[in-house]
């Protein structure tokens, strides 16, 4: 099997500023080509499409985005991480790209932006991806969450003692250790003191969801629903709901893999997404 290049590699990096904000991405493709954005998961990074965008650049110009808060993007201040705020970073990063409308395609708390963009800006979205992500969160789980929120981030004294403390939320996997150490290395800081990792803690602590159930049925782009199928996050029951109330929407499941579906399997994932992208004509 061809070993997979980390898609950093080849890609352009760049800062936007958005709304003040300095919001970093990872890039690919030539500009005037059909457009596709990423989004990852809370607490990740662009990174994690290092094994899924590149596939897609010699068709479309492709964008991870280091979403606020995270990775090499600005921390707001004062703090703000309402999907509201998430999806006007979006909105800003589509202008600011001369994108009329793109493809985008959310993982987890990115695929709940991503939901709630396509219902607020229709207009904007040629097609939604969202990938193993549900509309809401469950009380107990987001009070955990911002439970975790509280928590100063560690500064360890060295790299190695760094990149030691890296796990997945969930944590199960059967992705590559390879690409493991390496978004654990693309996730990690040097500050005064020390190494840490590259995430605002309020935005966990502070973190204010929108309920999209209520706006999943204004979506009208054709939308793929992708589910790990050992996933906790999201059960074929849920996975079903969501199906049915999105009117344009197919689901499929990716077999032998949990919630970070992208990184567990991403040569099937990039398959089902190109064969969705095909469809779109």
């Amino acid at each position: 099997m061809t070993k997979l290049q980390f898609g950093c590699e080849s890609a352009r990096s760049r800062t936007l500023s958005v709304d003040g904000l300095q919001l970093h991405l990872l890039e690919w493709g030539a500009p005037g080509r059909p457009a596709i954005c990423f989004l990852h998961g809370g607490s990740a990074h662009a990174h994690w499409f290092d094994y899924v965008a590149p596939a897609f650049a010699d068709r479309f110009h492709v964008v991870a985005l280091d979403q606020r808060g995270h990775g090499e993007s600005d921390w707001p201040n004062p703090p703000a991480y309402g999907t509201e705020q998430f999806a006007g970073d979006l909105r800003g990063v589509l202008d600011a790209l001369d994108w009329p409308r793109a493809v985008v395609a959310g993982h987890s708390m990115g695929g709940h932006n991503a939901m709630a963009f396509a219902a607020w800006h229709p207009e904007r979205v040629r097609a939604l991806v969202v990938i193993d992500s549900r509309p809401s969160i469950p009380e107990e789980r987001l009070n955990r969450l911002r439970q975790r929120g509280h928590r100063v981030l560690r500064l360890h004294q060295t790299l190695g003692e760094a990149l030691a403390t890296f796990r997945l939320l969930p944590r199960e996997t059967v992705a590559e250790s390879a690409l493991l150490a390496h978004l654990a290395r693309a996730g990690v800081v040097r500050r005064p003191g020390g190494w840490t990792y590259r995430f605002d803690p309020d935005c966990n602590r502070l973190r204010r969801p929108a309920d999209t159930w209520a706006l999943l049925g204004r979506i009208s782009a054709p939308t793929l629903i992708v589910r790990g199928e050992w996933s906790p996050i999201l059960p074929p029951e849920l996975a079903e709901r969501i199906r049915a109330a999105i009117p344009r929407a197919t689901l499929v499941g990716i077999p032998g893999t949990y919630h970070h579906l992208v990184l567990d399997a991403p040569r099937a994932f990039v398959e089902v997404l190109g064969g969705f992208l095909a469809s779109l004509g």
